[in-house]
């Protein structure tokens, strides 16, 4: 099983396509062997750049002028092979004359023997000096792939033959005779998949649970159906760029088969390939797969295509007739290159075997731990830390009577809920981490956020601690940094709900999530605005009063009466209004 840190959110930056354009910095020492870039894409036959040398003859030690040239291109790869095998390891090294435009490559640990582009910028020329070694061979020729863009490319473009001086003429190796290989017949499908079938001959993963691509066009969907020793695959859904699914023996990425529907212009690449730890997928043969098929209608992507259910002697495809979970997503993709997707893939609640009985199974966006913790905070931050605030702030008049412990009602009920909060923050706090198994370096600010957050709910409980009494000179001094702190931790909670929103490991639905969570900030706001305005227009209809005393007491008992009413049945519309954003919260996170 995978280290924990390698969770699935990973996926969302897994599945990209390993080049050398996949790097415009250029660092595709991975490409140094077959320097051939793993677009899903064949390379151009007939090679438009050429290489160019200073000299035809060379001795060990001298260095030679390296030219590539040729229309416009984004990136290269160049290295010198013995003329006589030019399968074998690359042989002397670079040496750079424009460091701006190409750097030196480290192949198997040696360090400078190959030459690669700096940036994705257009360029038409790169100059460098090869430097022969003590033990070179009789014939060096160059080799160069060269990118001009995502799937336009050419691979190992050679250069004539560089020999030293009493070498024996060199004659051109025999080429070893290989079958070519047809390429896998693909055609288009005629009529929309249905789910009709699902759970009586077909083992389908669909969201929502139940919805059917033949008449429901958002419904993203998955299916399996077992034909004697092979497997149908199909699946359906919206995107603009690709969809993909994976089978994998455990929550987490790594060690994963998974297999890719990309668009490109008006046509879709069925492409399989297997994800290992944290890089980029690999990006397998098709010779594998049967009977491809596809269909591209008013932006919905469907392919399907058959499997045998195992492949002998086939490396990194995984026997189908054994439980895995599977992991379903859709992103974008630009030119046959896609790129992170921006919700968590959809994951099997358990592992399944797609061979077995036919099933309709469902799965969540998100893990429950997370889910926890958005609805933990949620809780702390939208419901019992805002009613707590308006109880202290405004119905210390209302509940000044004794309750337990010879405590005023009010205070009681003020401490049960930032109590609650806090409890409720630290332990939604710890959540997120037992998920990731550590810190997660791509939640942007809120995980800052979340500390500061979690740092402010321990510390405020511990100040109420040393509260001074009510008389004390020290008590102004403690009202202002308990308002100070408190107010502080309410407004940061806000700001990391709202950027923990839309992070890809909860992502939840728009616009539902932003209209709760606006709607409860103005709903918060507009209530104490109101009751500030209360309690202002009550001072202002006692000290108008008439100077009789008994007229004052008399009037002043019958406004605080008044306003009390006032303040209880704003507090019950307030709590019924707070608790309908809560569920309205709630059922956006229930629903990733």
């Amino acid at each position: 099983m995978a280290a924990p840190e390698f969770t699935v959110s990973a996926l969302v930056s897994v599945l990209l396509i390993c080049s050398v354009a996949s790097y415009p910095n250029g660092k595709v020492a991975m490409s140094c062997g077959g320097m051939a870039p793993q677009h899903g894409h064949s390379p151009q036959p007939e090679p438009v750049h050429q290489i160019t040398l200073s000299q035809t003859k060379f001795k060990p030690g001298d260095q030679i002028q390296v030219t590539l040239s040729g229309p416009k291109f984004k990136g290269f790869l160049l290295e010198a092979r013995d003329a006589e095998d030019l399968s074998g390891p690359p042989v002397g090294s670079f040496t750079l004359i424009d460091s701006e435009v190409s750097q030196l490559l480290t192949c198997e640990d040696v360090q400078g023997v190959a030459v690669s582009h700096t940036s994705s910028s257009k360029k038409t020329e790169i100059n460098v000096y090869w430097n022969a070694p003590r033990s070179a061979p009789n014939h060096v020729r160059f080799l160069a792939t060269v990118v001009e863009k995502y799937k336009i490319y050419w691979v190992k473009i050679p250069s004539h033959v560089l020999s030293q001086p009493n070498a024996p003429p060199f004659t051109t190796p025999a080429a070893t005779a290989q079958p070519l290989t047809a390429s896998p017949s693909v055609s288009r499908l005629t009529k929309s998949f249905s789910a009709s079938e699902c759970g009586s001959k077909k083992f389908c993963v669909r969201s929502p649970l139940n919805c059917d691509p033949e008449t429901e066009p958002a419904c993203l969907f998955l299916s399996f159906t077992r034909d004697d020793q092979s497997v149908m695959v199909e699946m359906s859904g919206p995107s603009e760029g690709y969809l993909s699914f994976a089978l994998s023996r455990d929550q987490w990425m790594g060690d994963d088969d998974a297999y890719l529907c990309i668009r490109e212009d008006q046509t879709v690449y069925i492409q399989p390939s297997y994800l290992t730890g944290r890089s980029y997928p690999v990006m397998e043969s098709r010779g594998t797969l049967k009977d491809m098929a596809w269909r591209l209608v008013d932006g919905i992507i469907q392919c399907s295509f058959r499997r045998n259910i195992t492949l002998p002697g086939v490396k990194n495809r995984f026997v189908l007739n054994e439980s895995y979970y599977i992991f379903l997503a859709e992103g974008a993709a630009h030119d046959g290159r896609i790129f992170r997707h921006p919700q968590q893939p959809l994951i099997t609640y358990e592992k399944c075997d797609v061979t077995g009985t036919p099933k309709n199974v469902g799965g969540s966006h998100s893990s429950p731990l997370l889910k926890a913790h958005g609805a933990l905070m949620s809780v702390a931050w939208m419901t019992t830390v805002s009613i707590g605030v308006l109880v202290a702030r405004f119905f210390r008049s209302v509940w000044s009577k004794a309750f337990f412990f010879g405590e005023a009602a009010w205070f009681q009920v003020h401490r049960m809920l930032m109590l609650a909060t806090s409890v409720l923050t630290c332990v939604a706090f710890v959540l997120p981490f037992v998920y990731r198994g550590g810190w997660s370096r791509r939640a942007g600010y809120h995980p800052y956020l979340g500390c500061t957050v979690m740092t402010l709910a321990v510390l405020q409980p511990l100040l109420a601690t040393f509260r001074p009494p009510l008389h004390d000179p020290r008590r102004q001094v403690f009202n202002w940094t308990h308002w100070s702190v408190g107010t502080a931790a309410r407004i940061i909670a806000v700001a990391a709900m709202f950027l923990g929103m839309d992070l890809p490991g909860l992502n939840l639905p728009s616009p539902q999530k932003t209209y709760a969570m606006m709607g409860f900030v103005v709903w918060h706001i507009g209530t104490e605005v109101l009751l500030e305005i209360h309690a202002y227009r009550l001072s202002r209809k006692v000290e108008i009063l008439d100077d009789d005393r008994i007229q004052i007491l008399q009037s002043l008992t019958v406004a605080e009466a008044e306003g009390h009413v006032f303040k209880k049945a704003v507090l019950a519309i307030y709590i019924c209004g707070n608790v309908t954003f809560l569920m309205v919260f709630l059922s956006a996170i229930n629903q990733v």
